[in-house]
C-alpha cells in the first residue's frame, strides 16, 4: 500500500458551520455557503469541527452535505471533522468517509477520558492505519478536557500521514513554529496575526466567517512582511471576534451569518441560539466595521 503524503495546509481554512433549518441540515444553505467562500478566498473548508456541531450529526448527515458541497465543480478542498471518545468507531467513520477523497481529517484527542500521552499516541496511531488521507491533528483541552505536549505532536510528526497541528494556545503555536518539526495552524484568532508575521502558513480561524476576504487579505499581507497593512485591517476586527466567543460556539457566527441573510439561526440541541443582548451587540458591532472598514486590500 502506498504510504500517506504530506500536505501543505496553507492559507485560511474555514471550520464551517452547519446550517440547518427545522432540525434538518440545510443543504441548500450549505452549498451557497461554501460558494461565497470560495469567492472570498478561502484554500479549503473543514467541516464537522466543533463548529460545525459535528458531535451532533450522524454520518448520513454528513455524507449528504458532503455530497451537496461536493457537486459544486469548483468546490473548495474539504477536510473532515473527526472526533469522538471510542478509537474504533472514529476509524469506522474514517472508513466510510475515505471514498469522498477529503484533502485530511482534523482529529482531536478522544474526548472525556483524559487519556495518557502513550494513549494519545495510540489513538493517533490506529487512526492513520484507517485511511491513507492526510491527518491534521487538533489540540483543544478545553473540549477535548486532554493537552498534547509538543514531544507527542512531533513524536506523530516523524510518522507517515500526519501533516499539521490545529492549535490553540498562542504559546505552544509559537513553540511548534520555532522548532519546525510539525506545520502549525493557528487556531485562536487573537495570534493569528503573530502566527503569519512569524512565519506561519495557515490557520483555521471559526471568526473568519463574517468578513472573510479580509482575513484572506490578513494572511497574505502577513506573509509578504507588509505588517502595518496587515495590522490595520486585523485590529478593528478585534473586539467582534471577542463576541463571537462570548457565548458557547458556534451560537454567535450563526446569529450574525443569520442577519447577513446567510442561514437561520438554528442549531441543534443542546446547543442553544445566542442570547438577544448579544445579538444587539453584535450588530452594532458589525455595525462599525460597516461604517469603518479599513484599508482592505491584497498583496
Amino acid at each position: 500500500m502506498d504510504m500517506p503524503t504530506k500536505t501543505a495546509f496553507e492559507g485560511i481554512w474555514l471550520p464551517m458551520v452547519t446550517p440547518m433549518r427545522a432540525g434538518r441540515v440545510d443543504l441548500d444553505a450549505a452549498q451557497a455557503l461554501a460558494r461565497y467562500y470560495r469567492n472570498a478566498g478561502m484554500a479549503g473548508l473543514v467541516l464537522f469541527g466543533s463548529t460545525g456541531e459535528g458531535s451532533l450529526l450522524s454520518l448520513p448527515e454528513k455524507i449528504e452535505m458532503i455530497e451537496a458541497i461536493s457537486s459544486d465543480p469548483h468546490a473548495l478542498p474539504l477536510v473532515f471533522g473527526a472526533g469522538g471518545v471510542d478509537t474504533r468507531g472514529v476509524a469506522a467513520a474514517i472508513r466510510r468517509l475515505d471514498k469522498y477523497r477529503p484533502a485530511g481529517y482534523l482529529v482531536p484527542p478522544p474526548y472525556y477520558l483524559g487519556p495518557s500521552q502513550a494513549g494519545i499516541l495510540w489513538h493517533y496511531r490506529q487512526i492513520a492505519w484507517a485511511t491513507r488521507q492526510p491527518i491534521i491533528l487538533y489540540n483543544i483541552p478545553k473540549r477535548a478536557g486532554v493537552a498534547m505536549t509538543v514531544e507527542t505532536m512531533e513524536a506523530l510528526a516523524s510518522l507517515p500521514g500526519f501533516s499539521a497541528v490545529k492549535e490553540c494556545n498562542p504559546s505552544v503555536l509559537a513553540a511548534l513554529n520555532a522548532r519546525g518539526a510539525l506545520p502549525a495552524l493557528c487556531g485562536t484568532e487573537p495570534a493569528l496575526l503573530d502566527h503569519f508575521l512569524a512565519g506561519g502558513r495557515g490557520a483555521i480561524p471559526a471568526a473568519a466567517h463574517l468578513y472573510p476576504e479580509r482575513y484572506v487579505a490578513i494572511a497574505q499581507l502577513a506573509r509578504d512582511g507588509d505588517a502595518e497593512a496587515a495590522r490595520e485591517l486585523f485590529e478593528p476586527l478585534r473586539g467582534l471576534t471577542r463576541l463571537l466567543y462570548a457565548e458557547p460556539n458556534p451560537a454567535p457566527i450563526k446569529r450574525a451569518l443569520a442577519m447577513q441573510g446567510l442561514i437561520a439561526d438554528e442549531l441543534r440541541l443542546p446547543m442553544t441560539s445566542a442570547s438577544r443582548e448579544l445579538g444587539a451587540r453584535l450588530q452594532r458591532a458589525m455595525g462599525a466595521l460597516h461604517a469603518s472598514p479599513g484599508r482592505l486590500q491584497t498583496a
